[in-house]
This record gives structure tokens, sequence and C-alpha cells, in this order.
């Protein structure tokens, strides 16, 4: 039985004659191999494992001086973006809990992972909105930018994935790129009202889910007939050869280009703040690891020497005695 039990934890056992001289040189051959701290760990395991923790921390400090270099820039055009969309907030409205049928969840996301946990919090928001649009005749779908939201979502909602975009970010974002995205969503889904979910950024260590609702056309005919909030529209007075529903089309697919260009940008930039975040968090962890291995290698060289010392001095001692 002890044969078997040390077989199954993996153990290497040496065929003998004698089952008990097996088991004792199986345990032997198990303490040779001690856990790190031990005096018996070899000087060379730690100075290996030293060597990767100081060639993680290079990594992780690159990396965060990179996320540094590009976040200013982001930045100051994150801030210039969003006098781009108030104004259509405060013609058409926003109204998050406005009832429609087709709800078209815009799940913002990054494709590059070691950013804390703002992809997972975009991911919580969007299911969470999933659930309060879902009904008996409703049929909410997702419209997902970005490869780290699709990893969470394919999981448990691959059915109601309508359209996933991808690698927005390899080039520097501009409204003529994310017009075109947004042209793109517009052209392959159906909707009463578009639901985007990104986050907000406010510091470097600090970004806020946000969800920002556009109508469509249709939506705000209805809720202005039926007396709903929709901004100061109605005080205007509208004149040319469009006809209104005419207008509330441009409007509607303008204000949704300039939320995009907004939300992408805001995204982007608390990514890079998050991943700044991380990234120094890891780096202060690998020089806690690095100090804890210094010490157990200079113990252990410590011990080795005192070892060998004491066999020099044994063995001194027995040719003179």
């Amino acid at each position: 039985m002890a044969m078997a039990a040390l077989r199954k934890e993996g153990r290497r056992i040496l065929l003998s004659p004698n089952p008990a001289i097996a088991i004792r040189s199986a345990i032997l051959s198990d303490e040779l191999t001690a856990p790190l701290g031990a005096r018996s760990i070899s000087t060379q395991i730690v100075r290996n494992r030293m060597k990767s923790v100081k060639n993680i921390q290079k990594i992780t400090k690159a990396m965060k001086m990179v996320a540094a270099s590009k976040l200013r820039g982001v930045q100051v055009r994150t801030e210039n973006s969003r006098g781009i969309w108030q104004p259509f907030t405060a013609l058409l409205g926003d109204i998050p809990s406005v009832d429609v049928k087709k709800n078209v969840i815009v799940t913002i996301s990054s494709d590059k992972g070691l950013c804390g946990g703002i992809n997972s919090t975009s991911v919580k928001v969007s299911k969470a909105l999933y659930k309060l649009t879902s009904g008996p005749e409703k049929e909410p779908q997702y419209v997902i930018l970005g490869e780290k939201g699709k990893a969470q979502l394919v999981r448990d909602s691959k059915k109601s994935i309508a359209l996933n975009i991808t690698e927005i970010q390899k080039n520097p974002l501009n409204y003529t790129q994310v017009s075109v995205l947004a042209d793109d969503i517009l052209k392959n889904v159906e909707f009463d009202a578009l639901r985007i979910v990104y986050n907000k950024f406010q510091s470097v260590v600090s970004f806020i889910p946000t969800v920002a609702t556009v109508l469509s056309p249709e939506a705000v005919e209805k809720e202005s007939e039926a007396g709903g909030k929709l901004g100061e529209l109605d005080q205007y007075e509208i004149e040319g050869g469009d006809t209104k529903s005419e207008i509330l089309q441009n409007l509607a697919e303008f204000q949704f280009s300039c939320v995009m260009f907004n939300a992408v940008l805001e995204n982007a930039c608390s990514e890079l703040g998050a991943r700044m975040s991380a990234m120094d968090s890891s780096s202060r962890n690998a020089g806690d690891m690095l100090d804890r291995l210094t010490l157990t290698y200079n113990r252990t060289r410590q011990a080795s020497i005192t070892t060998e010392l004491i066999e020099i001095i044994s063995g001194a001692s027995a040719l003179t005695g």
C-alpha cells in the first residue's frame, strides 16, 4: 500500500528485491529536492530563479514606461473629444431607462491584456444590461469591440453576438476610422436603442463604467409623441427640404459616431492608466520576490560554506588525532 501511495504521488521507486529498501530510497530521493528555502536546496536553482525574476521585472518596467509615454497624448485627445458628443446629449437627450424592443449592447474592450480589470468591468455591466433588457418580446444583442470582451462573452452568450470587431487600436484612433466602424455597425444590426458600454477615464488609478444610450429615429419620434424627455430638440423649428424623420436619421447617425469616438478614446485612456498601475504593482512585487530570493541564496551559500568548513576541520582533526 505504501508503494502504491508513493507511485500515486509521482515519486520514483527504485527496483529492489526488498520493498523496504525501495521505499526508503524513494523517500531519500524526495528529500534531495527540498522546497525553496530549505538548507539542501541548490544555489544554482536559486540563481536561475533570481535571473527569471529580474527579466520579468525589466519587462514590467518597460511596459509601464511605454504606457506612460502613450497616456499623455491619448488623454489630451480624450478631453477634447468630450465636447463633440455633449451637444447631442443636450439636443436629443440620453435616456438609459427607455423601454424598447430591440436593444443592441455595444461593449468596448481592449485587444491586449495586462491592464487590470477594465475588461471584466465592461463585461459585467454588459451582462447586467442584457438581463435588464431581456424579455418575452425583446431581443437584445451584443456588438463587441476588442478581443478581450469577445473572449469573455463568447462563453455563455455566443448566440447573442451579432458583430465582433477587433484590432481597432492597431493604428492611432481618429474620427474617420471610428465613423467607418459606426457605419458598419448601423448596416449590420437592427436596433431601437444602442447602449454603449465603456470605461470613462478619471485618473491613472480611477475609471468609471459608463453607459451611453443612442436611440433610433423611430424611437425618438415615439418618445417625443409620448411626451418623453428628449432634450431640447422640440424647441427648435426645423426648416428646409428635408423632413423631420430624415433630419432625425442624420442626427442619430452623427450622434452615434461622435459618442463612439469619445467612448473608444475614453476606454483606451483607461486601458493605458490601468496598465501603468498594474505594471507598477508587478514591478514592486518582483522586487520583493527578488529580495526574498537573495536572502535565501545568501543563507544557502553560507550553509554550504559552513558545512564544507566543518568537513575540512573534522578531517584534519581525524588525521592529527
